[in-house]
């Protein structure tokens, strides 16, 4: 004979489409969200699917092998952090959304509390009200964890992007690459050059590394002096660097610090220090 559990899992399964229906028409227009009541058909036919399993999981916690539940959870955090993740939705957007599906849940579970009437005791509703409200509570916390594991994922490449476009190593052959730095040059970027080039150069196999500093229009003191630090460990790396498109301004600079460039070959374009370098691998 079922319990009372089966029987209202039962229930919530042959219902499910229905759940997703009634959540459906409970939409609100929301410019730019994928739960607006406008947000188009196909929007709308990939909420109705993953709310069949929404809907799918949260019943699934009635039941007494509890690893069903869990399993079902797991699977769907997954898809659905995937999903808003991918379509940059907010995670307050999807807690409003599981927030309306609960109430509706509990629509469709009083609905089944007046079909059986006296069969229904109170302490199946006390029971009812535990589970199905920690299943909601457990979901979301899977959701939650997906969620943030996915956008830090995300987040990591895009930092990675950044200090490649922020100090891009074109490579010229096997072995020798350059280094253009355009635009403005604060401390705070020149840190970042340093903390991402010598790294990037062992990882590319550069052996030697025109830095090109033309693109530069100011220099100060500060930038200058991490610049120098930065041959300096390309040097302990065994990472030979030539610096090029060095201005007046930023010779005087350097000169000014005390910081000693003589161990260090500087051309005043990139074009001539790469012409005289392959110039010379040529005679060698």
């Amino acid at each position: 004979m079922k319990s009372m559990n089966d029987e209202l899992y039962d229930f919530l399964l042959e219902h499910k489409e229905a759940i997703t229906e009634e959540w459906l028409s409970d939409r609100d227009k929301k410019d730019g969200s994928i739960y607006s009541k406008d947000a188009g058909e196909w929007s709308e036919q990939m909420l109705r699917e993953q709310n069949s399993l929404t809907n799918l999981t949260i019943a699934s916690s009635l039941l007494e092998d509890q690893e069903v539940f869990e399993n079902n959870k797991k699977n769907w955090a997954k898809l659905v952090a995937e999903s808003r993740v991918s379509s940059r939705t907010p995670i307050y957007e999807v807690l409003e959304a599981l927030s309306k599906l609960r109430h509706t849940f509990w629509r469709f579970i009083e609905m089944f509390v007046e079909r059986e009437g006296n069969r229904v005791l109170r302490s199946n509703n006390i029971n009812w009200g535990i589970v199905i409200n920690q299943a909601f509570d457990d979901i979301i916390v899977e959701f939650t964890k997906k969620y943030d594991e996915l956008m830090n994922t995300r987040l990591v490449a895009q930092q990675s992007l950044i200090e490649e476009l922020n100090a891009p190593i074109i490579k010229l052959n096997s072995t020798i690459g350059v280094l253009p730095i355009i635009g403005d040059v604060d401390t705070t970027r020149v840190q970042a050059i340093g903390d991402f080039v010598p790294n990037r150069c062992v990882e590319l196999g550069v052996s030697h590394l025109f830095i090109d500093l033309s693109g530069v229009s100011v220099i100060d003191t500060m930038v200058a002096n991490h610049i120098y630090q930065l041959m300096q460990v390309l040097d302990l790396l065994g990472i030979e660097s030539t610096m090029t498109g060095i201005r007046p301004e930023i010779a005087q600079t350097s000169v000014q610090l005390g910081l000693d460039f003589s161990k260090v070959r500087t051309y005043g374009s990139l074009q001539l220090a790469i012409k005289k370098h392959f110039k010379e691998f040529s005679v060698n």
